[in-house]
């Protein structure tokens, strides 16, 4: 293909991370206008959304990322537990302690209120970085299967339906569920691994 348009995977990643409901439509503005390409473009577009959501492989980076942002959550969760425990015991003590009783208290409350934000800042860093890798591995395995469905399909382009501003397409130019297919058969599931011949039966030992 001269061209593959797929739109931004990370939208995608970062969407199941966050259990998001994702956009079903962009401005039509943008869509593709009849008349657009020349008459021997045959164009396609792909659910680059329920690719994520559907197959093997964008499963497992969902989980993946779902299990540090689990992590972080708790982390946070905790952090926050002690900071509100501090605050009451400076509400409630704060009047009867000595002068540099309540200052070391409230310098401790200062000191854990800066540690839970770089926490927040830490962890929101992390798990940017973690939805990229993810993002940059789903796209080196999902590329090679639609070029190669592209090329054996005759189409010039494939449009991604949301990112590309598509609003509407025929069906039978939605090639999401061959690439789907393949993508859980081939990419997720190595021929090499399915096509291997089971180990040779041991035989019998023989009686003397």
């Amino acid at each position: 293909m001269k061209r593959i348009a797929i739109g931004l995977l990370a939208t995608c990643v970062a969407a199941a991370a966050t259990a998001q409901t994702p956009a079903q439509s962009a401005p039509p503005s943008t869509a593709p206008q009849k008349g657009s390409f020349p008459a021997n473009v045959r164009v396609a577009v792909i659910d680059v959304e329920r690719l994520v959501r559907d197959s093997a492989l964008g499963k497992e980076a969902f989980a993946r990322l779902k299990r540090i942002n689990d992590n972080k959550k708790g982390d946070a969760e905790k952090l926050a537990k002690e900071i509100r425990e501090m605050e009451q015991k400076l509400a409630d003590q704060g009047q009867s302690l000595r002068d540099e009783q309540r200052e070391a208290l409230q310098k401790q409350y200062q000191e854990k209120a800066m540690s839970f934000k770089r926490f927040n800042e830490d962890a929101t860093r992390e798990l940017d970085q973690a939805q990229k890798k993810e993002l940059a591995e789903l796209e080196r395995r999902v590329l090679p299967v639609i070029s190669q469905v592209g090329r054996e399909k005759g189409y010039t382009m494939i449009f991604n339906k949301f990112q590309s501003g598509l609003v509407f397409a025929d069906d039978a130019a939605d090639v999401t569920e061959e690439v789907l297919r393949r993508f859980n058969t081939i990419v997720a599931v190595p021929q090499a691994a399915k096509s291997a011949p089971a180990p040779a039966a041991t035989p019998a030992p023989r009686k003397n």
